[in-house]
Parts: structure tokens; sequence; C-alpha cells
């Protein structure tokens, strides 16, 4: 393990571009037994392509779990109903809702995107939602809900009670030029509500966008042990550049206690579980064990009065199918790496070094135990994996800031994602919309919305030659 651990790193430091030579030679290590990053989760890796790339269980997932995997998967994806309902075991919907399953959002189990209302649609986004609070900290310390509509806006609502309103959407054109010259054209959004029915919002209401992320390798993700979050806090700390990544700290409800957050736009959320039941109760208006309560508030009067699923007697989703659904999401294997030696895509790795991207950009890590051992299977663990992330909070401008805090995380901060998968998003979902919100409409428009934290390396790029830029675009979809 310590020898897998040692290689990781030194992986790490290399594609970072911090380790030269040297470096190399007094680790007594040749360059050349560098570990290939095709298998982007160890033996958990399935080598897929295609609209199912991310639906696939972990490559070594034992025989006698991937029957439990099937089970959780068919409650991940089909829709629930709302109650009364003869489908006990699936009612309950609502009241307020975005979505019918959690497949809805995760489509193929990959990754949501804004409406495109410039083409005439009508329809309310789904894997779209919008996060909102007012000043202030709840009991935990996390964001204030607004006192009428909750922390959540629902688009949606079962018969007999009220939607809470409408989304729009418009986009202002941010332009700018690379250094050879060449233009490029951003959108940034603006977001609105409409058909509020249930009276006006807090005036110092606070709204952030969600897109939903891939699902594929968060199992792997809730492996990594919490020392390496923090150590990547305490390196780039000790560096003393930009770049310097914070922790958020942050309730979980399994384990009811404060830990490390790693799950969410800004690492608001520490495991799995949480992040499920919250989804469940959130999008879907599904009560579970842990968030038994549905979120009508006392202005919403036809929400507090609507029937409950399981016949208002238990939690609508019962503790066996939750903890189900969690291990299908907790074993979901990351697809391996297209032409991760084809020479465009190597010149793309060189560059995305230069440009320090692996400062926050992690690539490797060793997993640990997984946390909850009945919520996940083992096959997850003593993985080395490359997920290209920190798990941790940079300040990434003004340009993204959406002022709203959460947790320790500020208006102006967000969790580095996880670049693996990149480049299968419009294989599953037949697009490539990406950052927080959906607004960048592929990799190298996400790296142009960077600032704070990030400018040296978005001025890196700013300096590049075109085919510079298409080969940083080209590893980046290998991923």
């Amino acid at each position: 393990m310590a020898a897998r651990r040692l290689r990781a790193g030194l992986a790490w430091l290399a594609v970072a571009g911090l380790a030269g030579a040297a470096l190399w030679a007094t680790a007594g290590v040749a360059q050349d037994s560098v570990p290939d990053d095709e298998k982007t989760g160890g033996d958990t890796t399935v080598f897929a392509t295609g609209q199912n790339a991310f639906s696939f269980p972990l490559a070594n997932l034992p025989d006698e779990e991937r029957t439990r995997f099937v089970i959780g998967n068919s409650f991940f994806r089909r829709n629930w109903v709302q109650a009364p309902s003869s489908t006990t075991a699936r009612d309950g919907l609502g009241p307020h809702f975005i979505a019918r399953s959690c497949g809805g959002c995760h489509v193929q189990d990959g990754r949501g995107a804004p409406p495109d209302f410039t083409r005439g649609l009508s329809d309310q986004p789904v894997g779209l939602l919008l996060r909102l609070s007012i000043p202030g900290k709840d009991m935990h310390g996390g964001p204030m809900p607004d006192p009428v509509y909750g922390d959540q806006f629902s688009n949606f609502a079962v018969q007999g009670v009220m939607p809470e309103g409408q989304i729009s959407l418009r986009y202002e054109t941010v332009r700018g030029k690379f250094a050879d010259g060449t233009p490029y054209q951003l959108q940034k959004p603006r977001y609105g509500f409409s058909k509020l029915n249930y009276g006006p919002m807090a005036k110092d209401v606070m709204l952030s966008p969600r897109i939903a992320p891939q699902m594929a390798g968060v199992g792997l993700l809730e492996a990594i042990p919490e020392a390496e979050i923090l150590r990547n806090a305490t390196d780039q700390a000790a560096l003393g550049g930009a770049v310097r990544g914070t922790v958020n700290q942050v309730w979980d409800a399994p384990s009811q206690q404060m830990r490390v957050g790693r799950f969410g736009w800004k690492a608001n959320v520490a495991t799995l579980a949480h992040q499920t039941g919250g989804a469940f109760l959130g999008d879907m208006g599904i009560t579970s064990p842990l968030f038994p309560k549905e979120t009508c508030t006392a202005a919403q009067k036809d929400c507090l009065a609507a029937p409950r699923g399981a016949q208002g007697k238990a939690p609508e989703i019962d503790e066996k199918t939750f903890n189900d659904v969690v291990f299908y999401e907790s074993t979901l294997a990351p697809a391996a790496r297209r032409n991760p030696k084809d020479a465009q895509v190597v010149q793309g790795q060189r560059l995305f070094a230069q440009a320090q991207c692996a400062a926050c950009h992690r690539p490797s890590y060793v997993t640990g135990d997984i946390p909850f051992p009945r919520l996940g299977s083992k096959a997850a663990q003593g993985q080395t994996i490359y997920p290209y992330t920190d798990l941790l909070l940079h300040d990434m401008g003004e340009g993204l800031a959406d002022g709203r805090p959460d947790f320790l995380a500020n208006g102006r901060q967000w969790r580095t994602p996880p670049l693996w998968g990149l480049g299968l998003v419009p294989d599953v979902n037949g697009h490539n919309r990406l950052l927080h919100d959906g607004r960048a409409r592929g990799a190298l428009e996400a790296v142009l919305w960077h600032d704070g934290e990030a400018k040296v390396s978005k001025d890196k790029v700013l300096q590049m030659t075109a085919q510079e830029r298409a080969a940083l675009v080209e590893f980046l979809e290998s991923l």
C-alpha cells in the first residue's frame, strides 16, 4: 500500500509540473515507471463509451453484490407516483418536486443541462435547480431557508397542490480575445422567477443554480481518506501562491456530526447517503429515514394538507430501499480514458501541467476504507484512481460568484469538480454543458470562466496558440 501511495503521489507531482529529473532521481524511480492513468478507477475501471458509459457497476464488483446493484438501479431510474396509490413501494411523490426520479435529473447516470429557452421551449427545467436562502445560518451552521419557499425552488407539484412558480433564464454575452487575436464569446446566465403562487420571496433572498453532475465514480470519491483532502489544503497553503483551497465543514445526517464536505458544487455534503436523502426530499418530495419530514413551509397550506406516501405511517422510502439506491450510486464505475497516448493528448497533458491546472485538479489518490460498509462495496478500497480534483473550495472570482454562503463556503467559492468522464458527457447526454450551472459550452469555455485563484492558469491558456488550445481540450476530453 505504501508503494502505491508513493506512485500516486509521484504521478500527482509530475503532472502538476512540480517534479523534474532531480526529483525522480532522488526518489529512485525511473520516469517510464509512472503509472498509466488509462484505468481511471484502478481495478474498478470499465472500458465503455456511448450512451451507457456511466451506468456500469465497478468492474471488480463481486457477483453476489451485482443483484443489489440492479435493485438499486431500478429505484434510481423509475418514476415515483403521487399518493395515495396501490404502488405503495413507490408512492409519495411531492407535494412539490422538480423530478419524478433520480434518473430524471441524472439521465443515464449523467449530467444535467440548463433548458434551451432560445429554441422556444416552454417546459420548466428538470436537471437544473435553484437553491434559496436568506442571511443567517440554520441550527447546524448551514444556509437559512427562505421562510416561504424553503431552501430549494420547486416548479412542479402533484395534483391539488400549486407549484411554487416558474423559473426564467436569459443570457448576457461576455466577449474576449485570446492573445493571438481570436475572439470568443461566453454566456452569463440571469435567473428570475414568475407566477409565484405563495406570495413574494424574502427581499434579501439569495439564489444559486445547480446542474446535476454525472454519477460514475462517486463511491470512489467517498473512499478518499479525509486526511488526503486536509493534506491538499495544507500543501497548497505551504506553497504560498494564489491557490489556497479550503475545506468545508458540514453537517452530516447519517453520522450526526460535522464532517469534511466533498460532494456538491460547494462541497456542502460529506457523504453519499446524506446527498441521496437530501435529493429524495428536495428534488422529489420523498421522505426517508434520514429526512422524515416534508419541506412544506407554513405558508404552503395545500402542501401541508396533501396525502403522504406509505399511507402516512412511515417514511416514503424505507431504509432497505434507500440503502440499495445509495449502494447503486456508490458502485457506479468510472470509464477508462480514451487514447491517452495519442500525440495531441500527450501534448495537451503537458500544457495542462504548464498552466498549473493540477494545482487544484489533483490527478490521483489511493482510496481508503468505505465510510459506511452497508452502503458500499469493499471493491472500492485500495484503488489508485484519477479523478482530477482536490475536493477543496476555491475563490473563482466575481464572474462565477453566486453571493450565497453554504456552511464555510463563501459566495465566491466553488469545489474543484472532478474531470474524469468529461469527454463522455456528449455521448451519454447529448450536450457538453459544464460548470455548476451549465453555462460553459465545452471545456475551453469552462476554463475561460476561471478567475480568482485560477486566474494565473486562465491567463496561460489565453496565451496559447489555437493548436495548443485544441491539444488542451483533447487531453481534457480524453479523461
